[in-house]
């Protein structure tokens, strides 16, 4: 059961990812649901005293011991703070909210995740769940770009699971300045283009985004002339959530909200809804 009021969370580290990232690793109650109980996809409500609530998606692997781990960028009131916060520092916790990646529906698949930016970190998420699935045997195929090799997240961490084999990593920056020194087989593309390379199975691959806006539209294009099913493609729309209960009505999206109803949706959920992907 969620709930209505925050958790206390003292934080246990904050570690650089970007310029303007960090990674930071919480703890709170031993099972309690907020760490133990999500899935990939859903996120928490953050609050940090005195300054405010935030929603924020997960980006690990829930825990019994209480540990959460959380992407955060350093650009408003509440996350800016956190650039100076300490270990053993409290901060406020409520969750799990929201709908997360269909894991059921992924068995027997081949799964494509498809990044921008900071649409890494709930996709890191749902790909940490999938490598602890000993029964997940398809492909598993990431496509990540951004807009310089400085700004991808967990980049060390995708390359050892590609070297282990565990994954197909293919890695895409926006300007051809930024790739120099960047990790072996990088490309200078945009995330459709990237996606045009791919070989893949349309009848058994689902695929899973999460990323800027203003992609998505051409990302669901192309994989609908890869001849993948709207039913298959799975798209984060956590843009635009606040209170996280249904209450406010700023993450609608035609008839549907996201905080509850999603955040995530199939293509085939939102067909229809005037601007969903804008």
């Amino acid at each position: 059961m969620v709930s209505a009021l925050p958790v206390q969370a003292a934080i246990t580290a904050i570690s650089p990812l970007t310029a303007d990232t960090s990674l930071l690793i919480l703890h709170t109650e031993p099972d309690h649901p907020v760490a133990s109980s999500f899935l990939p996809g859903q996120f928490l409500e953050f609050s940090l005293p005195g300054v405010g609530e935030i929603p924020v998606s997960y980006c690990g692997y829930p825990s019994v011991n209480g540990s959460i781990e959380l992407c955060i960028r350093h650009v408003g009131h509440v996350t800016t703070p956190l650039k100076i916060a300490l270990p053993g520092d409290s901060v406020g916790l409520r969750g799990p909210f929201g709908r997360g990646f269909p894991l059921p529906s992924f068995a027997g698949q081949d799964l494509l995740l498809i990044a921008g930016g900071l649409g890494m970190a709930p996709l890191r998420s749902l790909l940490l769940a999938l490598l602890q699935q000993r029964d997940f045997s398809g492909r598993l195929i990431l496509v990540y770009g951004a807009r310089e090799t400085g700004a991808l997240l967990f980049l060390d961490e995708l390359l050892e699971f590609k070297k282990q084999g565990k994954i197909e990593l293919h890695l895409g920056v926006d300007r051809p300045d930024f790739c120099l020194a960047g990790p072996p087989d990088c490309q200078i593309a945009l995330l459709p283009t990237l996606l045009d390379r791919l070989d893949i199975d349309p009848g058994r691959t689902c695929a899973a985004i999460c990323g800027p806006p203003v992609v998505y539209p051409q990302l669901v294009s192309s994989l609908r002339l890869m001849g993948m099913a709207d039913a298959r493609i799975h798209l984060s729309l956590e843009r635009r959530m606040k209170c996280g209960v249904g209450r406010c009505g700023h993450c609608a999206v035609g008839t549907l909200l996201c905080c509850v109803d999603g955040p995530v949706f199939s293509n085939a959920e939102l067909a229809g809804i005037e601007e969903a992907l804008a």
